[in-house]
């Protein structure tokens, strides 16, 4: 069996694993595509939850000092052109 291509971003995976889940609800694949169906979900829920773990620990990084003791930092929701607000428009590297 080929291995499918993972989804560059998450909201990506998530679309497709939501979409194996209803075609396989409905129940009228045959035993091979559902087995097929579900091997793919379950290692796109795998990626999925890899990326949260790894978003879990970028915000983590951001918000705990040198020594790891915890700074308060104020969160800024990015804009819809998905640059922070108040901030010059540059690339970041995360």
């Amino acid at each position: 069996m080929a291995e499918k291509e993972v989804p560059q971003d998450f909201a990506a995976t998530l679309a497709r694993l939501e979409g194996l889940v209803t075609r396989l609800e409905a129940g009228d694949m045959s035993l091979e595509a559902s087995l097929g169906a579900f091997e793919e979900g379950v290692s796109l829920a795998r990626e999925a939850q890899q990326r949260l773990d790894s978003a879990e620990l970028r915000l983590q990084a951001l918000v705990e000092g040198p020594e790891g003791a915890l700074t308060p930092t104020a969160f800024t929701a990015p804009d819809a052109a998905g640059s922070m607000a108040g901030e010059a428009d540059e690339e970041k590297d995360w």
